[in-house]
């Protein structure tokens, strides 16, 4: 049986005697088990948008920088070094230098160095006309489009050239959506047979079966990992995986995947359960093709945005946790949130007796009515925390003289489905990799990015845009993201219904894991996480 070092010292403070609190020292050893949802699209965290990618295959990789991993909300100014040592900005703030970790390994043994980190900014910049090794999907190409070049300084230094100041770009080299790649491993094989320098080497992914990762025994952060292997078992039905994580199955749930319905069963069968509930940064929201017919009439989509009763969404679905918001975080976590005051004269919020009795009058106007309704198709990804609300979007359509039928859309198939507008009328969630205004201007509601589901495109909207990205003063910035916001709500882009709040739990002897409430996209090293028992 091995023993806790404890560590208590007294120590005499103005008369008194105080005790550390004890100390338990992290147990190497032990398999981590944690079951999915769903199966992953690919392992290729550059190429896909869902934190069913993120969860599992964040430990494979490092990032230059990232966010402290002890923290509960990331913050721009508590990044820690990664596969960078330092960095430093030239008096413009347009150009940044990082000192890269020298002797660090793939996880074939082949040596890290600068020449990666420019293979990883070339493939995450280029043109979809471009030739050579290119990724499949670019769901985050936007991300860096003020991104000038990225240059080998010899073997272990980088420069970042920016067009302009960008005060969000150290967020984005933080985030669990950018870790760096290989040069020498090809795009392709990037996404079944991951190659990084992470705590974790990918062993093999069955399909809808498994998902197995093994210690590094090269890490190069010394000591880490704790564990000896991390395994996952995919589980689609949510009550059946619920059920096996109250029988002891599993030590950690999926992330976000315990609804404070399920939560109170879950506390009745499994008390000692240690569970958390936080704000996921994923919004629930309603996405309309306006390229395709009747849907490219503004009237249609204003009546759609009008029937949204958004606090029954939050009560059906989270009993009442969920919250109201524009397109940014909502507060306190939220560090963009716009003021309660504002949100309530955005179109859509407010009276919703007086907003669907407005809505009505559209569709009426447009020759619908109860014995002539809209019949459409309402897309959406085939899991539960896109169907249930799917279900309760179709019945409120109903109000306004729309007639849905439900549309499930695998996980593998549903961004590439809606990337390329092959939709009418859908329920998505969109989740931030960073809780700042350029992760979700640039990436859902310019007119070029991939992310933009709906083809939302207004010039003057992007102008707005690219101005709060370089304002270095953050009181000045919220003040034109939130112009932003309420431009965005005008014109319909894409109708934020909820901010998502739900429960992770695991089991009692699972230790080191902070869960960090403004994204669930950045903390899934599992580099300080130990079992103890």
């Amino acid at each position: 049986m091995r023993l806790h070092r404890v560590a208590v010292a007294a120590v005499s403070l103005a008369g008194s005697v105080v005790l550390a609190v004890p100390a338990l020292a992290q147990k190497p050893g032990g398999t981590l088990r944690i079951y999915h949802r769903d199966m992953p699209p690919s392992a290729s965290i550059l190429e896909e948008a869902t934190i069913s990618t993120n969860m599992p295959f964040m430990a494979v990789y490092n990032n230059l920088v990232m966010f402290d991993p002890k923290e509960k909300i990331n913050s721009i100014d508590k990044i820690e070094p990664d596969l960078a040592t330092s960095w430093s900005w030239d008096d413009g703030k347009t150009k940044l230098t990082m000192k890269l970790r020298e002797g660090v390994k793939w996880h074939d043994g082949k040596p890290f160095t600068a020449k990666d980190v420019v293979c990883t900014w070339d493939k995450l910049t280029a043109e979809e006309s471009d030739k050579g090794d290119r990724l499949r999907k670019n769901p985050r190409r936007v991300w860096w489009q003020n991104l000038k070049d990225v240059t080998a300084n010899g073997n272990y230094e980088v420069t970042f050239q920016l067009n302009r100041p960008q005060p969000s770009f150290l967020a984005l080299l933080a985030a669990g959506y950018t870790p760096v790649y290989p040069c020498h491993v090809s795009a392709r094989d990037m996404r079944t047979k991951p190659i990084g320098t992470g705590p974790f080497k990918f062993v093999e992914m069955k399909r809808n079966e498994s998902i197995r990762l093994v210690k590094n025994p090269d890490y190069w952060k010394k000591g880490h990992p704790y564990l000896d292997a991390i395994e996952w078992r995919i589980i689609p039905n949510r009550s059946t995986r619920i059920l096996a994580f109250v029988a002891g199955e599993f030590d950690l749930t999926f992330d976000s995947d315990v609804t404070f319905p399920l939560l109170k069963d879950v506390k009745a069968q499994a008390p000692n359960a240690v569970c958390e509930a936080r704000p996921t940064n994923v919004n629930t929201n309603l996405i309309v093709n306006r390229d395709a017919a009747p849907f490219d009439n503004p009237k249609i989509r204003e009546a759609m945005m009008l029937a949204l009763d958004r606090k029954a969404f939050s009560d059906i679905l989270s009993q009442g946790h969920d919250k109201l918001g524009a397109s940014m975080l909502p507060a306190p976590e939220g560090v963009w949130a716009m003021p309660e005051d504002m949100l309530k004269e955005l179109p859509g919020f407010g009276d919703v007796a007086k907003n669907r009795a407005e809505a009505r009058k559209i569709m009426e106007g447009l020759g619908y009515s109860a014995d002539k309704p809209l019949k459409i198709k309402v897309a959406t990804r085939n899991i539960a925390v896109y169907r249930d609300p799917a279900a309760i979007l179709i019945d409120q359509l109903k109000q306004i003289y729309i007639e849905g039928e439900l549309e499930p859309v695998d996980t593998p198939l549903w961004h590439a489905k809606v990337a390329r507008k092959d939709y009418m009328v859908g329920l998505n969630l969109t989740g931030l990799g960073v809780d700042d205004p350029d992760v979700n201007f640039y990436e859902n509601f310019t007119c070029k990015s991939e992310r933009n589901y709906t083809g939302y495109c207004n010039p003057d909207v992007e102008k707005m845009i690219n101005a709060q990205s370089g304002e270095l003063d953050k009181e000045k910035r919220k003040k034109m993201v939130w112009e932003v916001e309420r431009k965005l709500a005008e014109d319909g882009a894409r109708p934020v219904i909820v901010h998502n709040v739900a429960n992770t739990c695991w089991q009692p002897h699972m230790k080191g894991l902070v869960l960090q409430h403004n994204s669930i996209y950045n903390n899934w090293r599992f580099d300080d996480v130990w079992l103890d028992k």
